[in-house]
This record gives structure tokens, C-alpha cells and sequence, in this order.
């Protein structure tokens, strides 16, 4: 997966906004969040403190606005991977294993988890955060989608876009300690994809 976490035309021409969370993004890389500061990141970007504050009000919005930028890159690597015109379980599930894969690559989510787990916590114990609120709607619409074309089983699309991303996280999070020499993480990840293509059909 590509370092750049921007579009071609972000980088062609970076709004404040893009060149404040790609500093951001950079600090953390380089000493970790909890060593991230917002003048560090002003440093970085270019720009003066004030200006990272009318951008971004507190570290809190900015981790939040980077990881919805990291999330949504890697959504969206994800289903351009996918064949579009297979049945909507096998789309789903190839797509949900895709980004669990993704997010557990990215650069940014691993540094997090390697240096300030905590920052996770209260998204997988208390409340989802932007970036799972975002790709839950994602999830609800295709879910939605396919039992209107007669590919999904019936059921309030809410509750099974909660189970097929609760499966995902455990997968996204966990699936390193499940793996041995005899299983590895790759062949986990084909596990995902049938235990949700087989749970939506």
C-alpha cells in the first residue's frame, strides 16, 4: 500500500486542511502521537499555530480527522479491488476483508497501536468513532442494496452491518494473534470472507 495517503490532486494542490494532517501524519510516523504537539505540527506544515487551530481545534480532532482520512483511503483501495459485478455477499465479505487487511498494514494504525494503543480504546470499547460511523453506513446501504437485488438474506441491514463490522474488527485487530506457522494471517483473512459471504447469503 502506497506511503501517500493523498489524492493526486490533494497533492497537486494541498488545502491548509490536507498540508495540517499530512504534518500530523508525519509526526506521528516520526515520534509517535502522545510526542506529537500542535506547534510540532504547525513546524511541519508550514503554517502558524492559529492557523492549525482554525483547522483543527484540538489533537483530539486532528487524530480523529486523520484516522477518518487513513480509514477512508483504505476503504477505498479496498473496493476498487473488488469485482464490482459479483453477488453482493461475495462483494461484501471480499471487501471487509480487503480493509481489515488494509488497516492493519497502514502505516499510521500500526504506529498507534505500537506506541499508544490507549488512544484506541474508547472506539472499540465505548463508542465508534467518525471513521466507523462512516464506514457503517457504507456497509448498511450495500447490505441494503443486495437484499433489494435478492442476493441478501432478510433482516434489518443495521443490525447485520453491525455484526459484519464487529467480525472485522476482530479480524483487523486480532487476527496476528490467532496466526502460527501452520495458519497465517492471509489464511484468516480467506475466513472472514466466508464466515460474511456465508452469514449474508
Amino acid at each position: 500500500m502506497s506511503a501517500n495517503r493523498h489524492t493526486d490532486a490533494q497533492s497537486a494542490n494541498p488545502t491548509t486542511a490536507d498540508r495540517v494532517l499530512a504534518a500530523a501524519r508525519e509526526s506521528i510516523l516520526a515520534v509517535g502521537w502522545r510526542r506529537t504537539t500542535l506547534t510540532d505540527i504547525a513546524n511541519r506544515a508550514g503554517v502558524s499555530r492559529m492557523t492549525v487551530y482554525r483547522t483543527c481545534s484540538d489533537m483530539e480532532s486532528v487524530f480523529a480527522d486523520l484516522m477518518t482520512q487513513e480509514w477512508a483511503q483504505v476503504m477505498a483501495e479496498a473496493e476498487a479491488a473488488v469485482d464490482p459485478s459479483s453477488p453482493a455477499p461475495a462483494r461484501i465479505a471480499e471487501t471487509v476483508a480487503r480493509a481489515a487487511s488494509g488497516i492493519r498494514a497502514n502505516e499510521v494504525f500500526r504506529r498507534v497501536v505500537d506506541i499508544d494503543p490507549e488512544l484506541l480504546l474508547p472506539y472499540l470499547l465505548d463508542r465508534p468513532g467518525r471513521s466507523q460511523t462512516a464506514v457503517l453506513a457504507v456497509l448498511e446501504a450495500a447490505v441494503a442494496a443486495g437484499q433489494a437485488a435478492g442476493e441478501v438474506r432478510a433482516g434489518d441491514p443495521a443490525r447485520l452491518a453491525r455484526a459484519v463490522l464487529l467480525a472485522a474488527h476482530a479480524f483487523g485487530l486480532s487476527a496476528a494473534t490467532m496466526a502460527t506457522d501452520e495458519v497465517i494471517v492471509t489464511d484468516l483473512d480467506e475466513e472472514l470472507v466466508d464466515l460474511i459471504r456465508s452469514y449474508l447469503a
